[in-house]
């Protein structure tokens, strides 16, 4: 029988279960069970579970067939339980380091309580842990354990489960389980606490409870929020049935007019239509369970205001209650202070166009697209913006560009100039927004308009809030404007079960993720090799030749562009046989330096398309990029030149260590990278290896088909994805040119970019 059962339910939580359970599985006292729930989870929690019950003979997987919310799914965790304390984590919580077997000292230390309370500390997703203010309360003077009776103040903490151990045979003895509903820790905790023989306390953090921008109840506006009066008359109905109980009543109903009006302030939780009948249904219960003075067991804490707010609300005076709310707030509004003022006749004319575009009906048939700032025609909104043309004929499509490279577009579609009015009624009106980046920050998403963000690669290096602790990377990131471009999205595009995990953590938010593959990586799967061996032609790379494509990415703790390889010697010491593609990171767009003259050295940096890079070399050198899960997808060698990992670590950080699970071979330094090529290294059956376990990771869903399934699912609203994922064992990608005179130019390639 093990010491603790860990009982954590998890629905929707799939980017922090791993962390949740992690911690519970590390922790340094080891005598313990843990059992995952999943609620019926529709995204990734149930097969995480599956893995660490797979890897972990500690961990017990339950499965239900339906989603039965929080309550329930603790239930069915509880009649799997066999500890002798029971411990309750949600699936998006940790606990602290050491937790484990300090409550199991404490537990020893108070002779086995019923209950033992233990603090916690709010972790925000800015990255800042605040302790409970009330910890004060958890101080360990005094008895060793007690009656509920002795520390009545206990009553005044955050009266949730996950913060105390329950001794199993109490519990069961008790019959305490969970009901359905919102607020379901309610009609556990109170009577758990009220009717123990023994309680105890441990001043010491143990859990971490996560502060969830987007997904937590506390944060969701629903009617379900009305389920705590259900729960509230559970825990009068639990009273009643014990006489020796009914002191408590006065200081329970005290808690429950706090948290009523702390519900009630909170503008995110209550439906507007749904307040006026929640403030009626709080003052019925509050008169219902009142006990004419009952002064309670708690000793009372309140402010004259908090007195008269809850008195108003139990008599059912809302507009009372409503007037002094506004006056409370009088003062925090007095100080703020009006617009800035235009920069000008012209910009003010543009924003008055725009508001008056978004008084005009949407465009149900105007997607309007745009890639890396203002960039050219590319990467996965190009390829989203060429599928929907051809599913969709009658939709029209419109391109952000800056004229530069208007040229890169496709005849089908209108060009607009950033800032102009034709770009303002275009974002005004458009019912479709699709880019890899983000649009202007003026942008007021309307009603009925969606926005598709594909992002632009795989995150091996941190992204989003998780670049908070790396301000050599970001000194002038702007995370709150990240947060509130993030607000608008309505989809985000994601290549793999890793980039999702990421991504609804590093930028959290209430989109949709589609785990769909990456729409950039079809031609791949299109192109062949008459494709490729017309591209090789017109980049320059002469018959037979091997071409390597080197397209390091860029150094954040670095202002100017480094330079990792020596290319003239390279060259030299591979011989005649290879030529090498360079590709400048676009940060570095402006530097300015021209790269070494050498015959069989390509500069590619401004070539408009990294895929047909990628079609026409024979492998990849490449760092730190996200370009090598890309390419990965084409299933040819890839090799890491990461001559400076440390330095690259420390100042942007990583999702995990490139060097234990790399694509191919690793060279730190440039005789490495010249003797891999030498000696044929790189494409070699080790690498091979490497490469496939990189694809089996991290290309699950690039088979030629993501764009077709996002043009489905956004614009034609196709629910199930359209169509099926091909299995990685079946794919052919573009096959790598043959040392051979390449054949004549097909006549489907234009003078131009590639049209597959």
């Amino acid at each position: 029988m093990p010491r603790f059962s860990v009982i954590v339910p998890a629905y929707k939580v799939q980017a922090y279960l791993q962390e949740s359970l992690d911690s519970v599985l590390t922790q340094s006292y080891p005598d313990l069970e843990l059992i995952a729930v999943d609620d019926a989870s529709p995204d990734a929690c149930g097969s995480i579970i599956d893995e660490y019950a797979a890897r972990d003979p500690r961990v017990t997987s339950v499965h239900l067939a339906h989603n039965l919310g929080l309550g329930p799914a603790r239930n069915a965790g509880l009649a799997r339980a066999t500890g002798d304390y029971l411990l309750f984590l949600d699936g998006d919580d940790t606990l602290a380091p050491g937790a484990l077997q300090a409550i199991t000292d404490r537990l020893k230390a108070t002779g086995s309580p019923d209950v033992l309370v233990y603090d916690y500390a709010r972790t925000f997703w800015t990255g800042e842990l605040v302790r409970d203010r009330l910890s004060n309360r958890l101080s360990e003077e005094g008895p060793a354990s007690f009656r509920l009776a002795d520390r009545p103040a206990l009553l005044g903490m955050l009266m949730v489960v996950w913060n105390k151990a329950y001794r199993r045979e109490y519990a069961e003895r008790e019959g305490l389980s969970f009901p359905p509903g919102f607020y379901e820790d309610t009609p556990w905790t109170y009577p758990a606490l009220l009717a123990a023989e023994s309680v105890a306390v441990l001043d010491r953090v143990c859990v971490h409870y996560r502060q969830r921008r987007t997904g937590s109840i506390l944060t969701t506006t629903s009617r379900r929020h009305l389920d705590v009066f259900d729960q509230y008359d559970r825990v009068f109905g639990y009273l009643a049935g014990r006489p020796e109980l009914e002191r408590w009543r006065p200081t329970v109903h005290r808690r429950m007019a706090e948290h009523f009006c702390a519900l009630y302030a909170d503008p995110r939780r209550l439906p507007r239509t749904s307040r006026a009948e929640f403030f009626a249904r709080a003052s019925a219960l509050l008169r219902r369970y009142r006990t004419p003075g009952g002064g309670g067991a708690l000793p009372l804490s309140l402010s004259r205001t908090d007195r008269v707010r809850h008195t108003l609300m139990r008599l059912g005076a809302r507009r009372a209650y409503r007037l002094l709310s506004v006056l409370r707030s009088a003062g925090l509004a007095a100080g703020r202070g009006t617009s800035a003022l235009g920069r000008g006749l012209r910009e003010t004319w543009l924003r008055l166009h725009y508001r008056v575009q978004r008084l005009l009906p949407l465009r149900p048939e105007l997607a309007v697209f745009s890639a890396y700032w203002h960039g050219g025609y590319a990467c996965n909104p190009a390829a989203v913006e060429a599928k929907l043309r051809e599913l969709a004929p009658r939709m029209r499509t419109a391109w952000i560009c800056d004229p530069a490279h208007a040229s890169t577009l496709p005849r089908e579609t209108v060009a607009l100039r950033p800032g102009s009015a034709a770009y303002w009624s275009a974002l005004a009106r458009a019912t479709y927004l699709v880019t890899n980046v983000n649009f202007d920050r003026a942008l007021v998403k309307r009603p009925g308009q969606i926005l598709v963000q594909t992002q632009h690669g795989t995150p091996l290096k941190r992204v989003g809030l998780d670049l908070q602790d790396r301000p050599a990377a970001t000194p002038t990131t702007d995370f709150a404007g990240l947060l509130r471009g993030a607000d608008q999205w309505d989809y985000l595009l994601s290549a793999n079960r890793h980039s999702t995990l990421v991504w609804e953590k590093a930028v959290p938010s209430s989109y949709t993720t589609l785990e769909y593959g990456y729409p950039r990586n079809d031609v791949f799967h299109r192109a062949g090799q008459t494709d490729v061996l017309e591209l090789r032609e017109r980049l320059g790379i002469p018959p037979g030749s091997t071409a390597i494509l080197y397209a390091p990415t860029h150094r954040d703790y670095r202002r100017s562009r480094p330079d990792h390889l020596d290319f003239e010697r390279v060259l030299r010491d591979l011989g005649p046989r290879f030529t090498l593609l360079t590709r400048t990171h676009l940060t570095y767009a402006d530097s300015g330096r021209p790269p070494q003259a050498h015959p069989r050295l390509v500069d590619v940096s401004a070539y408009p398309s990294v895929e047909e890079l990628c079609l026409a070399s024979d492998a990849l050198v490449t760092d730190y990029s996200s370009l090598m899960f890309d390419y990965a997808a084409l299933d040819r060698p890839i090799v890491i030149h990461a001559d400076d990992w440390e330095a690259y670590e420390a100042a942007r950080g990583t999702y995990f260590d490139l060097r234990a699970c790399p694509p191919g071979a690793i060279a730190r330094t440039e005789d490495e990278l010249v003797d891999i090529f030498a000696t044929g290294h790189w494409q070699g059956s080790r690498s091979a290896q490497l490469r496939a376990a990189f694809r089996s990771r991290f290309c699950s869903y690039d088979d030629g088909h993501a764009a077709e399934r996002v043009v489905r699912r956004v614009f034609l609203g196709q629910a199930v994805p359209v169509p099926a994922v091909v299995p990685l064992e079946e794919r052919r990608p573009a096959p790598a040119a043959p040392s051979a005179v390449p054949e004549p130019t097909p006549a489907h390639l234009t003078a131009g970019r590639l049209t597959f």
